[in-house]
């Protein structure tokens, strides 16, 4: 198993975390704006059948069955 020589300095594991959150920060971004785009019928680059979508009000009813996963 790889062992390091020596050890990492504080500011070189802070840039490392912090690159690390931006890559969530950004695709956490990104999925919230094409959910928003999708929710109001906007979406241009995500394809899919409208006719075949349910409504909110259809899928709260799972919500009554108590399923616990």
């Amino acid at each position: 198993m790889a062992v390091p020589k020596k050890r990492t300095s504080l500011s070189k594991k802070r840039i490392r975390k912090n690159i690390w959150k931006r890559k969530g920060y950004w695709a956490a971004r990104k999925a919230f704006s094409l959910a928003k785009s999708l929710s109001t019928g906007n979406s241009k680059s995500f394809l899919y059948d409208k006719k075949r979508t349910k409504s909110w009000k259809n899928l709260n009813q799972y919500d009554s069955l108590n399923c616990h996963f």
